[in-house]
Parts: structure tokens; C-alpha cells; sequence
């Protein structure tokens, strides 16, 4: 396939190519399960840039438009995201690629040519390696390693199917490839987070290998490369299973609280603590979270009516944090903190995932913020475990909160359990959001978060 078929990124004609993907991405997109805009119609499709990253296959970055959202106060939000692709392109796919197939291009540059995930096609996905491990340039794209880590050649590459919000490959069990779906500007914190604290010798986060980046439309992180934990099972797969076999949890909350404990140390060092001024820090800044915490949540009830009986309660929650103490210092935190970004390989916890969460824009995502914000991330995931199987298990759930906090304190010098109103506020904004989250996209799980946001609003706790 001659190159001269492919644009460079900086040429005025990049749209050209749309012509032949346009219709089939329109299709194909609000199927991923990375795509954020599913409730969203499509209502454009532009290309960003596209960069032909070796013979056959195309990366590229596409802005989707969206109709518009409705917003409290009768406005509108017109609303948009940056996706990452790599396209494979040839005149027939073979069969064992047939999952991968996004569709034939009818016109265009690309008529008659078969379009398909790269990502699923095995020597793309080496071919991808390649490039991290020599560090150099393709068009916008620029592509770096760590020189002290050494990555093989001919590790065999495989898709990790339960990733969500980004897309993974594995490679020979020795390497994770993660590639951010939704691209914004600037450094993403899975980059930066893992980086900065292997700086601080902190080893429950694995350390970024290789890494690459774009530099148009703007500078960006688009994927990281970082050591795979073989034999580890996620947090949420360990709670589930002692759940099944009717085990107790605590011994593992518990560390796992010192684990997290061990991390926001290590984050406190790396990265600036945010000082409190010297008259009335307390109130000040809790009175910033409060109004936040309640904007979120009257945007939340307005997409969510079931949310609406509980609105006055909840913002009590909130307007109490006007007479709390301000607690921790803000500082980088995990900022999307559940039992499913958490890994125990042996003995040992690891905390993976630092990207936030994907819908909130990236400057608030890298933010100091409380760490009681991950604390009740994590509180809440003991909770949503404890309601997967039936009868619902409470008991086990508290039990487990208790030891993760008891945890959390012997490490960090501080009590979680003893910040009551902090911790009641930020769980309750958890809920709000997960509220929110399920309507969106898992309506069934939606009484999961419902009966916390009872719990919050009726019993404070």
C-alpha cells in the first residue's frame, strides 16, 4: 500500500480520509465499550490527525460531536470527546480477524479496503511494541523508554478483554500496553503518577517502561507501557470470591488500607501539598468542596429523578462540612480509588490505574484534592461487593470498611473513622456520582448506589 495514499498530519486535505471512515466509524464507535457518548448521538466526525504508523496501519485522532446535553436552568452543553484509533487497513481481512472488522469503505481514498481494530491483529500489536522499544519519532507522534529497563523482543501480544474506559494489550505476560481511549491535552496522570513515585522508591506502583505521546493537535500522552503482574488478582475478583465461599475479608482491608496509606505518603512527597493559608483554612476550604459537591449533586438529580427525594438531606451533608475541621492537607491522590485498581500478587497490594476518572477534565484530575476523596472510593467499593450476591451482606461490608480505615491510620498517623463529617461528605458525593455513572450505563445496578444514597440521607452514615 503506497504511502503517498495517507495524508501527513499537517496537511490541509487530513479530512480527506474521513470521506472513506466516516460512515463506518459513526457505527462503530458507539459500540466500544471506551466510548463515553453512548446516550450521545454522533453528530460529527472530525479528524485531528492521522499518522500511517507502519504499512497497513493508521493511528489516528478523531473529535466526535455530540447533540447537545440538557442543563440545569434549561441551557444546553454542547459536548464533544477526542478518541485515539488505530485502524488496520487492507484489501481482505482474514477470517480469524473477522471480531476486529469495522467495515469495508465504500469511498473515499480508502474505497474497497477492509477497516479493522489494530489492535486485535496480533503482528499490529508487535509492531506497536517495536516502536516503544526504539525510541524515535513517526509524524506527530514521539515515542520514549526508561534506558535502565530492557523489553524483549517477540513477546506475544494478547487484548485484555475487562478493560473499559481504555484498551490494554498484554504482552508475554511480561508487559502492560495501556492506550487512553479518550485523549485530552497534557500529561496524563498514569504516566506522571507512576513516575513520580518510582522517583520516591515506592513500590506498590508498578514504574512506566516506555511511553508514547503526540504532539498535534497538541501535546498529549496517549499510551504507557509498564511491567504485568501475572499471578495478581484484582481486588474486586478477591472480594467476590470470599464473599462466595462466605470468608471474612478484614485481614486483606486492612492491608490493603496500609498499602493505600503507603501510596498517598509517597504522593505527599512527590508532588506539592497544597498549604493551607494561615486564617480560616478550615472553612474556606470546605466551603469550596461543599458548593462543588452540591453543584454536582443538583446536576445529578436532574438527570437522575430517583435522586430528587433525596437532594435536601444530602445537602446537608455537604453544608456540614462548614464546621469540620479541614482535615488532611489536598495533595495528588488516586482519584478513582475502587477493588477493581487495586492488585495483590502474593502478600503484597498494588495500586494501579492512576488516570482519575476519564469524564472529569484532566487539569482537575492532576489537582490536589483530599485524600478522604479515595478513602471513600474505596469504602464504597467494599459496599457495591457486599451487594453482588444475595441476601445483600452489610455486616461483611462494614466489617471491611472498619479494617481498611483501621489500616489506612496505623500507617499514615491519621484516623479516616475520626473525620466523620469530611468522610460522610466525600462518600456521599461517591454515591452521587456512581448514581449518575448506573443510570447512564448499567440501569440495573442502579439500586446498588440508590440504597447508600438512602443510607447517607435518612441515617448520616
Amino acid at each position: 500500500m503506497p504511502k503517498t495514499a495517507f495524508p501527513s498530519p499537517s496537511d490541509t486535505t487530513v479530512v480527506g480520509p474521513m470521506a472513506s471512515l466516516a460512515g463506518l466509524l459513526r457505527e462503530w464507535l458507539p459500540r466500544q465499550r471506551w466510548f463515553a457518548g453512548k446516550d450521545r448521538p454522533v453528530t460529527d466526525l472530525a479528524l485531528l490527525s492521522l499518522t500511517e504508523l507502519f504499512p497497513g496501519c493508521l493511528h489516528l485522532l478523531v473529535r466526535t460531536g455530540h447533540t447537545p446535553v440538557p442543563a440545569p436552568g434549561g441551557t444546553t452543553a454542547v459536548s464533544g470527546d477526542c478518541y485515539q484509533l488505530l485502524l488496520g487497513v487492507r484489501k481482505h481481512l482474514s477470517p480469524r480477524l473477522g471480531r476486529a472488522l469495522i467495515g469495508r469503505a465504500e469511498s473515499g481514498p480508502l474505497a474497497g479496503l477492509t477497516v479493522f481494530d489494530a489492535l486485535q491483529d496480533p503482528r499490529s500489536a508487535q509492531l506497536l511494541l517495536e516502536r516503544l522499544r526504539h525510541p524515535g519519532a513517526a509524524g506527530p507522534l514521539r515515542f520514549e523508554a526508561d534506558p535502565a529497563v530492557s523489553v524483549p523482543t517477540g513477546l506475544v501480544p494478547r487484548v485484555l478483554d475487562a478493560e473499559q474506559s481504555n484498551s490494554s494489550l498484554v504482552y508475554g505476560d511480561a508487559f502492560i500496553l495501556k492506550l487512553f481511549r479518550r485523549v485530552q491535552p497534557g500529561v496524563n496522570p498514569d504516566l506522571e503518577v507512576p513516575g513520580a513515585l518510582a522517583g520516591q522508591g515506592c513500590r506498590r506502583v508498578p514504574a512506566p517502561v516506555a511511553w508514547f505521546r503526540t504532539t498535534h493537535p497538541y501535546e498529549a500522552t496517549l499510551g504507557v507501557l509498564q511491567p504485568f503482574l501475572p499471578d495478581a488478582s484484582d481486588g474486586w475478583t478477591l472480594a467476590l470470591e470470599a464473599l462466595a465461599r462466605g470468608e471474612d475479608f478484614t485481614a486483606q482491608a486492612r492491608e490493603l488500607g496500609e498499602a493505600m496509606a503507603d501510596v498517598h505518603l509517597a504522593l505527599a512527597a512527590a508532588f506539592p501539598v497544597e498549604a493551607a493559608p494561615a486564617d480560616g483554612p478550615a472553612r474556606d476550604q470546605n466551603s469550596r468542596t461543599a458548593a462543588a459537591m452540591t453543584e454536582r449533586l443538583t446536576s445529578a438529580a436532574h438527570c437522575v429523578p430517583a435522586l430528587q427525594p433525596f437532594v435536601p438531606r444530602l445537602r446537608t451533608a455537604f453544608a456540614a462540612l462548614e464546621a469540620c475541621d479541614a482535615g488532611p492537607p489536598a495533595q495528588r491522590i488516586h482519584g478513582d480509588l475502587h477493588l477493581g485498581q487495586v492488585l495483590r500478587a502474593g502478600r503484597e497490594w498494588f495500586v494501579i490505574d492512576f488516570e482519575g476518572e476519564p469524564s472529569r477534565p484532566l487539569a482537575e484530575r492532576r489537582s490536589p484534592h483530599s485524600p478522604v476523596r479515595d478513602i471513600a472510593g474505596m469504602l464504597r467499593s467494599f459496599d457495591y461487593a457486599a451487594r453482588q450476591r444475595r441476601p445483600w451482606r452489610p455486616e461483611w461490608a462494614r466489617r471491611c470498611r472498619e479494617a481498611f480505615c483501621a489500616g489506612y491510620a496505623a500507617r499514615a498517623g491519621w484516623d479516616p473513622r475520626k473525620k466523620h463529617g469530611l468522610l460522610r461528605a466525600y462518600e456521599t458525593d461517591r454515591a452521587v456520582y456512581e448514581v449518575l455513572y448506573e443510570a447512564r450505563h448499567r440501569p440495573d445496578w442502579l439500586p446498588v448506589p440508590m440504597a447508600a444514597i438512602e443510607r447517607l440521607a435518612v441515617r448520616g452514615g
